[in-house]
């Protein structure tokens, strides 16, 4: 009973993670849950009691993942100008994902604050990872730059969604160049 319990509740993550990559968080309701699972919309109040609820639950889940696969990519990085250019690839080349897509939606969403402070741990972490490189490089507040960084990742991620996939790559590549050489090009 507990394995068919666990397999519904994944079928629900499944099914929010599609609604959210396609129609945002307006996209996810209880009612369009129960249409994609096939579940009653009273079964999907006995694993979830708010949509906050989903969302926090899909950010357990998949930040954690996300930030590993970033992470893993900058520990490949030898040096720190390449772990910055890892940080920002990294992060853009999952904007085709569905789970990138539905952390996307969350982060733009209007959460309850639990779910607010999981995001932010989980961006804390990555954070802290490019922090570390932006120190190696000279940066002296580093804490300011990453933000900063940050906010150079999420505009490339809003241009590369609202724009045609072959511009992926150019786009991501502007990223990179301003991440390593701010705006003098």
């Amino acid at each position: 009973m507990a394995e068919h319990r666990s397999m519904q509740r994944g079928a629900l993550l499944d099914a929010a993670r599609s609604l959210l990559s396609e129609g945002g968080t307006e996209a996810l309701t209880f009612p369009a849950l129960a249409e994609r699972t096939g579940l009653a919309r009273s079964s999907v109040y006995e694993y979830f009691r708010s949509r906050a609820a989903v969302v926090e639950e899909l950010c357990e889940v998949d930040f954690p993942v996300w930030a590993a696969e970033v992470e893993v990519a900058m520990e490949q990085a030898a040096t720190p100008e390449g772990k910055v250019e890892a940080y920002v690839r990294s992060q853009l080349s999952l904007v085709g994902d569905q789970r990138h897509r539905a952390v996307v939606a969350i982060s733009s969403s209007e959460l309850d604050a639990g779910a607010r402070e999981k995001i932010r741990a989980a961006h804390g972490g990555l954070v802290a990872m490019i922090v570390e490189a932006l120190e190696a490089l000279g940066h002296t507040q580093p804490r300011l730059a990453a933000m900063l960084l940050q906010g150079v990742v999420d505009a490339a991620v809003r241009r590369i969604e609202g724009s045609a996939p072959q511009d992926a790559a150019a786009i991501t590549d502007a990223a990179v160049g301003m991440a390593l050489r701010g705006v003098s090009g």
